[in-house]
Formats: structure tokens, sequence, C-alpha cells
């Protein structure tokens, strides 16, 4: 998924990756392939959170990078959608990046230098389509998020930016959308084409360059021209 092409890019790069998944067995075949490490991680759970950051920077000593993507996003009618479930979005999607976030900061304040880069989407911030509610309000957060934490630490010499994905092909999407729903996707998409996770890996690499040094509290939107006809957006 995103991770992985996340993942991806940066190992190229030649930063020392550690992926972080509740699912040891996925997560473990991503790391072996880019020659980085695994670390069991559950975004829904603060503490399994905090235990992923701290065992990075026991192992390397330091923590620079902080690329935060897990997300859900089942689809319910706003009227249908059980508190539970809406707890769960939240969770995973928006406290978990506040978590994430926060185990970070903590050693990179300590070293004044750190790169934050979040996951959000279009969808919330810029576009709604029915059945998200609780994913749109997830995402909104996000930015918001960002927003007030890149205000908080840039005398550290941290950064936090984000990356609003559109329509990406991914073993999510693949699985949990119905092929007309996939064709309706690209249909949306100026450029023809679902986006790659490695679309949204190249973005994140840059804003974890020296080259996005002076770039924070914002987000870059990777959507093939999704948002550009009049009345998207």
């Amino acid at each position: 998924g995103i991770g992985a092409g996340i993942a991806e890019r940066l190992a190229e790069d030649g930063a020392r990756v550690v992926v972080g998944d509740r699912r040891a067995e996925l997560g473990e075949a991503t790391a072996r392939r880019i020659g980085g490490s695994f670390v069991t991680c559950d975004v829904g759970e603060p503490a399994s959170i905090r235990a992923a950051v701290d065992d990075t920077v026991a192992r390397f000593g330091r923590l620079d990078i902080l690329a935060q993507n897990a997300g859900i996003f089942p689809m319910n009618d706003i009227v249908d959608i059980p508190v539970e479930e809406w707890d769960q979005v939240l969770a995973v999607n928006l406290r978990g990046c506040f978590v994430a976030t926060q185990a970070a900061l903590r050693h990179m304040r300590k070293a004044r230098y750190g790169r934050i880069i979040l996951t959000s989407s279009i969808t919330g911030p810029r576009v709604v389509p029915p059945g998200h509610a609780h994913y749109a309000a997830s995402k909104a957060g996000i930015n918001g998020f960002i927003k007030a934490a890149a205000l908080e630490n840039a005398s550290f010499g941290i950064t936090v930016n984000g990356v609003e994905p559109g329509n990406i092909l991914t073993e999510g999407v693949q699985t949990e959308r119905s092929p007309e729903y996939i064709a309706s996707m690209v249909a949306a998409i100026p450029m023809g084409e679902l986006g790659t996770p490695r679309d949204i890996g190249n973005t994140v690499l840059f804003l974890a360059s020296d080259e996005a040094r002076y770039i924070t509290g914002t987000t870059i939107v990777v959507d093939g021209g999704q948002l550009l006809p009049e009345g998207r957006g």
C-alpha cells in the first residue's frame, strides 16, 4: 500500500527505515524487501505507537523522519454509522497521527531536527463523497493538527507537513472496492489513471529532504488533477 511505497522511496534514497505494522508478516516482508527493520505497531493503540518510536530510537540512537500513514476507510451513511465505528476511524486516522507525532517530537526536540510527514487525503479537507463522514472528519482534523504541530515546533528545527493523496491504487482499494467503484475513481481523474503508492512516496521523500527545509505547516495534493474540474475542491 501507500506505506510500503513511502518506505521503499526513503530506503532507495539511503534512509535507514523502520517499518511499523500490526500485521507482522506483511510488515516484515516489506522491511526485508527494502533492507530495513521491522517493529510491531498498532496505530489504534497509543502504547504500541510509543513503544515503536522508542524502540527505533534505541536501535539507531535518533529519529530523523516520521512518516505516519496508517488509516482505515469504512463506508456508511451518516445516519447508520455506529458510534464504535466512528470512534475507531478517528482513533486510527487522527489520534494515531497525534500520538506518533507526540512520541517522535520528544526525541526530535532534543536533537533540534526532524521531518514529520502525515498522510491526509483530499477527502475531508477538499471534497467529500457520500458515506465517508468519519473518514472525512479524521482527515480534515489531520490538516488542522499539521498546522498546530508545525507552529509549535518550528523553533526546534522540525518541519511538519502532509500529503493529500487523491485516488491511489492500493491493495486495500483493490480488495475493498468493486470494479465499478474503481472505474468511477479513474473517470474522475483528468490524467486518466489512478495514482500509485510510489507517487506518494516521492512526495514524502521530497518533504523529508533538505530541499524542503523551509516548508512547514502545509500539505501537497497528489491527485492527477482530480480537483481541477470546476465544482471540485
